[in-house]
């Protein structure tokens, strides 16, 4: 990896595991989700925001260095996305929780149900990092609906 980029771009080198590269490497989303969720709403979406827009040309230059595909060791886009799962929902701080955000998304992620197949697609670093984008979004709709269900039942 003699590009840089390459280290945040492949999750610090987690990207590179032989298996389930997508998840080794999203395992660095999780430290990132839970210290974005002990901020204000607003920081949240706004650093989120910034994290997403920044990942999209790193993703485009790892891209170009590995042959011009979204190669699976690339991994900077799950690492951004995954915070969108969670944003907001401050229970989500429990292990539990995260760990149930976690798997929706990777799972949504891995069997990329419509239309995060669709938005792949789109060329370059903005498919790359929309398909994880719709995924995390998918899964934020189920740890929502997931915790208040929670919520619910503890009353």
């Amino acid at each position: 990896m003699e590009a840089l980029w390459m280290w945040p771009a492949t999750g610090l080198g987690l990207g590179l595991s032989p298996l389930a590269s997508g998840t080794f490497g999203s395992l660095l989303a999780l430290p990132l989700a839970w210290w974005l969720l002990g901020r204000s709403r607003r920081l949240q979406l706004g650093l989120v925001a910034v994290l997403l827009v920044a990942a999209m040309p790193l993703c485009q230059l790892a891209s170009d260095t590995l042959g011009g595909k979204d190669d699976g060791r690339i991994v900077a886009d799950e690492i951004v996305a995954f915070p969108v799962a969670v944003l907001g929902q401050a229970a989500a701080r429990q292990p539990l929780a995260m760990a149930g955000a976690f798997v929706a998304y990777r799972v949504l992620d891995a069997t990329k149900p419509p239309p995060v197949a669709q938005v792949e697609a789109v060329a370059g670093g903005v498919g790359m990092m929309l398909d994880d984008l719709v995924a995390a979004l998918y899964a934020w709709l189920l740890v929502a609906g997931g915790l208040a269900l929670w919520r619910r039942r503890a009353i």
